[in-house]
């Protein structure tokens, strides 16, 4: 196989790290070197020729190549098993209407969040339940740094240079989630937005930090899923009142009580996408009454439909939690779903309705 990346010659593993840093290609933590033969393993797992184009960052022009994406995957700890998401979550954020540009250089400071579904998780071990949103497993660890050093190496997005932004979070250094499609009976969040369920995907969106709620004061679904309705206009009254996708990750003690009273997703997201709206006076009240103006009585719905939301099950077995994430930059910036394993020039696949 051959690599057309410049080879280094260096001394040991510590000089790897300081040359590494020195050159401002890492995170700030610690990178694994990516010798020729880890690189090369990557893509012989995922049967990718090096060469192989995944697309061009539309505003600069630059290409991206599976190699540059599996130095970088070395570089983050990957194993050879866990490339093939990588390359389908940046075949996703090559879409226009995730609009990637404009997601890794605003000031907003959002992050490439990443949610894995179908068998693949049980292959790579990412796991759905304890610390679903934090170092739950190292596939996800992973797979997620990887998508920002890759956008620091290959695209060039580093902190005051082409990355403006103002805050940032910490899903900057990893923002990768599992679906915890075993101990649920919803349909898993793929299959919602058609790729077949005995399929593995990874849906992307740019997202802000996630947003912990919690309510164990009840089980009636009603109320539950008001305090994350709730959570969402906190959102739109606090940071952006525009509409777009949000993630809704339900762990297992709130998602019992729902599925028990048999709500399926579809039913929870009708409910959200009713309740999650805010009057522009609204505004009015956490200090932004200078741009209400004559439209106080306009309603702004956080959700354009009910499948704007991405429900997700993921979390601890215990503890009235849940999560929202919302969105960067409502609908100007959508969540892409894109199976992992298949040709990103075939034909799209018609997976017909799904039933839930």
């Amino acid at each position: 196989m051959q690599l057309a990346s410049t080879v280094h010659e260096l001394a040991d593993p510590w000089v790897a790290q300081e040359f590494y840093h020195s050159n401002g290609w890492t995170d700030g933590l610690p990178i694994v070197p990516p010798t020729p033969e880890a690189v090369e393993a990557c893509l012989e797992w995922a049967m990718t020729p090096p060469d192989q184009l995944l697309g061009v960052e539309p505003v600069r022009g630059v290409p991206i190549t599976a190699e540059k994406l599996a130095v970088n995957a070395v570089m983050a700890g990957c194993l050879p098993m866990h490339f093939p998401a990588v390359l389908a979550a940046f075949a996703a954020m090559l879409q226009p209407e995730f609009l990637l540009h404009g997601a890794t250089s605003s000031t907003g400071g959002c992050a490439v969040a990443v949610i894995l579904n179908g068998p693949l998780r049980r292959e790579i071990g990412a796991v759905g339940g304890f610390n679903a949103l934090g170092n739950s497993d190292r596939a996800t660890a992973v797979i997620g740094r990887t998508i920002r050093l890759s956008l620091i190496n290959v695209l060039e997005v580093r902190p005051g240079g082409i990355d403006r932004s103002t805050l940032g979070h910490p899903g900057k250094f990893s923002y990768c989630i599992a679906e915890d499609e075993e101990d649920s009976t919803w349909v898993p969040l793929h299959a919602q937005r058609g790729v077949p369920p005995e399929a593995s995907a990874v849906t992307v969106m740019a997202a802000g930090a996630p947003r912990q709620i919690m309510n164990e004061w009840t089980t009636k679904p009603e109320e539950i899923l008001e305090t994350f309705a709730a959570e969402i206009r906190a959102n739109m009254r606090h940071y952006s009142i525009w509409g777009g996708n949000y993630i809704m990750v339900v762990p297992k003690q709130l998602r019992d009580h729902l599925q028990g009273a048999g709500w399926r997703k579809s039913d929870i997201a009708e409910f959200i996408w009713k309740r999650a709206r805010i009057r522009r006076s609204e505004w009015a009240e956490v200090g932004k009454a200078a741009v209400v103006r004559e439209e106080g009585d306009r309603e702004y719905a956080a959700l354009p439909s009910p499948e704007h939301l991405l429900i997700v099950a993921a979390g601890g077995p215990a503890g009235g939690f849940g999560a929202i994430i919302p969105p960067w930059l409502g609908l100007k910036s959508q969540a892409v779903t894109a199976p992992i394993g298949v040709c990103i020039d075939c034909e799209p696949i018609d997976c017909g309705p799904v039933a839930e």
